[in-house]
């Protein structure tokens, strides 16, 4: 369940991005950071790793199976 939720407010975060629409990007924000502090030990390594850093994006495509996802920053894969 959580990893859907966490999906649904990517999501939610990702079209408020687009959208410009700072409400909606500060909740799912909120939210995520929630779920983040509450499940950090259920969670995948990774998935934990990207919602940490806040690449949302990344986030999004390793829950949907993604796994081919960019090398950021901080030296993922390559």
């Amino acid at each position: 369940m959580t990893e859907s939720e966490i999906k649904i407010a990517l999501s939610h975060l990702l079209q408020g991005i687009k959208q410009s629409n700072g409400a909606v990007i500060a909740a799912e924000m909120l939210k995520l950071d929630e779920i983040l502090a509450q499940e950090r030990g259920r969670l995948h390594p990774q998935l934990v790793h990207f919602l940490e850093r806040r690449s949302y994006a990344k986030a999004h495509l390793f829950l949907g199976g993604e796994s081919d996802i960019p090398v950021g920053s901080c030296g993922g894969r390559a």
